[in-house]
């Protein structure tokens, strides 16, 4: 059976012969969406966003795209309670369509999805979904290293407080306290882990409670980004124990991130001048970081010019197994 719109040929996402026969009417007529039409179009945002944790988003930006502009179709036709779904619905693509523009590198377009999405949560009434993408904008800054708005963006977000899940309080505190750290600011940044790791195990106590985009965010997770801090503070040896438990519980199906953290943790144990343990880390994670992640591919070049201050005889091979930098 094909698809009644585009999508990823993926099992769970095969509707039965009358459920499929009501999303090709809906598609026509966007007044008659019902529940399960609705459930069935959130159920493909959510199986999308985990294959773009193994495949990273340019395989991916085509057939969400289709869909967003389905979606925002639909949400126009309909109103009351299924109208405010779907407009919430038409926010999380957009902010799906951000974080895939933002990790292949377009950071204009990023932006631009950011403020659409953050624009329908609010009309929408979403305000957990207004909150993460203030979180998910705080992140770009760091990215680009802009640390002062990438605190005044997680803080933001916490006006929301008292609306949204302690998951997504916890993704902010934990995003100031990344901005803290970039710009140096160990004991700001450090307090603000403590607040976030205080948040997020409560969270983890009633995982029901989240949204269904914050699945992948846990304890270890955070351990992760508590070794991500520590990086950017310049303490090696405390980054890597986070990042190596971090990564312990990482599942394999999250492909991109993994070969991320990988290189942080090579970082790391450079950083800490571990450098057999560097290169052994690194090489692990090269091939992963070339498919499907540039930002890893960005800090194994780091780790690269690390081994050669060290003249570690890895630094070659490491360097022979990246794409030559730009």
């Amino acid at each position: 059976m094909e698809m009644p719109l585009a999508a990823l040929a993926l099992p769970a996402l095969t509707p039965d012969p009358d459920l499929y026969e009501r999303i090709t009417k809906t598609i026509d007529e966007p007044r008659r969406v019902d529940l399960e039409t609705i459930e069935w179009l959130e159920r493909c945002l959510a199986e999308h966003r985990r294959a773009e944790d193994t495949m990273g988003g340019r395989p991916l930006m085509p057939v969400v795209r289709a869909q967003f502009a389905t979606v925002a179709d639909l949400a126009r036709g309909v109103r009351g309670a299924s109208g405010d779904r779907l407009v919430s619905m038409v926010a999380q693509y957009a902010q799906f369509l951000a974080w895939m523009c933002q990790d292949s590198g377009d950071l204009a377009a990023a932006l631009v999805w950011y403020d659409r999405s953050h624009s329908w949560a609010m009309e929408a009434g979403d305000a957990a979904l207004a909150a993460t993408t203030l979180n998910m904008r705080a992140h770009l800054a760091w990215s680009i290293g802009d640390p002062q708005r990438c605190v005044r963006l997680a803080e933001a977000s916490r006006w929301h407080d008292g609306r949204t899940s302690l998951g997504i309080q916890g993704m902010a505190a934990q995003m100031a306290a990344r901005g803290q750290a970039q710009m140096g600011q160990g004991q700001q940044a450090r307090s603000l882990l403590g607040q976030a790791e205080e948040l997020i195990r409560k969270a983890a106590e009633h995982p029901e409670a989240e949204p269904s985009w914050m699945y992948f965010y846990d304890e270890d997770w955070f351990l992760m980004q508590r070794g991500m801090a520590e990086l950017e503070l310049g303490d090696g040896h405390r980054a890597v124990p986070f990042l190596e438990r971090g990564l312990a519980g990482l599942a394999g199906s999250y492909r991109r991130d993994r070969a991320w953290f990988g290189a942080c943790l090579a970082h790391a144990h450079a950083l800490a001048g571990e450098a057999e343990a560097a290169t052994e880390t690194a090489l692990n994670v090269a091939p992963d970081a070339v498919a499907v992640n540039a930002y890893a591919v960005r800090d194994l070049h780091k780790v690269v010019g690390l081994l050669d201050r060290m003249r570690a005889p890895g630094a070659r091979a490491l360097q022979e197994a990246l794409p030559q930098a730009s």
